[in-house]
């Protein structure tokens, strides 16, 4: 078994940790914020004095941070002259594919191995094990990384080299909001043509329109009990952190001079909803601003 550094305790970050300890490994976690540590302690993670600490004397270094800026300033600052040489360093939060890369050099450069593993899935598949991993890496990392991700994860999909996990990644949530917002508009076009909810649903999820958005993620009450909608469009995963996701895809439709109308459109959609009461609710709760014609 290995020994962890798992660096970012929130609410992805927890459950993961708590999946690897079940796993038999040993875990020494760290956090900024003073109530995840709390958290942590109380679910029974080792706790370090800091990033530094965690990562001095262990094997694998995963780390979940809100933005990529943060990953490459803990690289440069600590965290890569704290690793012993050759530690494995799994990078598993959604960063833009030339950050991805970016820390992969950092890291190569330091003596280390990286790779890039963001995660779908949400709270509740991070609490369930069941995340679906997209990995860049090369063959004998993906192979090292492989057994952790598994504690972690349901399915796990070697995407290519350093940065095309994140590539996968900014493409699959592209293809989410995108749906997400056609789901919304659907459901609102029914309400207005006199479609119950639970008649449009039994039609489209048993037809074409099927899709994740709508059999999972349903943005009305009623028809999936299950979905955000019947809690009040608690998250789930934030509005906020769909509007980030699609700015990553917006910058790398820029830096590839892709024709891309509909991330487009859905990036703008998206930074709207979380400019507004939509960052805190769950990021089908874009039905509501949909219905007030506010998006």
């Amino acid at each position: 078994m290995s020994r962890i550094a798992f660096l970012g305790l929130g609410h992805m970050g927890l459950p993961m940790a708590l999946n690897l300890v079940k796993a038999g490994h040993e875990v020494h976690g760290f956090d900024l914020v003073p109530a995840a540590i709390e958290a942590a302690q109380a679910a029974g993670i080792t706790i370090a004095s800091s990033g530094a600490d965690a990562v001095a004397g262990s094997d694998v270094v995963i780390t979940m941070f809100p933005a990529g800026k943060h990953v490459i300033s803990a690289y440069q600052d600590e965290l890569l002259a704290a690793a012993a040489p050759g530690t494995l360093f799994i990078e598993s939060s959604t960063i833009a594919v030339d950050e991805a890369q970016a820390a992969h050099a950092l890291a190569i450069a330091a003596g280390h191995r990286n790779i890039d593993a963001p995660v779908s899935g949400g709270v509740v598949g991070a609490e369930n094990a069941t995340l679906a991993f997209m990995v860049g890496a090369s063959d004998e990392d993906f192979a090292a990384a492989l057994p952790l991700l598994e504690a972690m994860g349901k399915r796990i999909v070697h995407c290519g080299g350093p940065g095309l996990g994140q590539a996968a990644k900014v493409c699959n949530n592209m293809i989410l909001a995108v749906s997400q917002i056609v789901v919304g508009e659907a459901f609102v076009l029914g309400e207005r043509l006199g479609l119950s909810h639970d008649a449009l649903y039994d039609v489209a999820a048993n037809a074409s329109g099927q899709c994740w958005a709508l059999t999972t993620n349903c943005p009305v009450p009623g028809p999936v009990p299950t979905s955000p909608a019947n809690r009040e469009y608690q998250p789930g995963f934030a509005g906020a952190l769909m509007a980030k996701d699609l700015g990553l895809a917006l910058k790398a439709i820029e830096q590839t001079s892709t024709d891309a109308r509909m991330g487009r459109l859905a990036q703008e959609l998206y930074a709207t909803f979380a400019a507004g009461e939509g960052g805190g609710r769950d990021f089908s709760g874009i039905i509501t601003d949909i219905r007030d014609g506010q998006v």
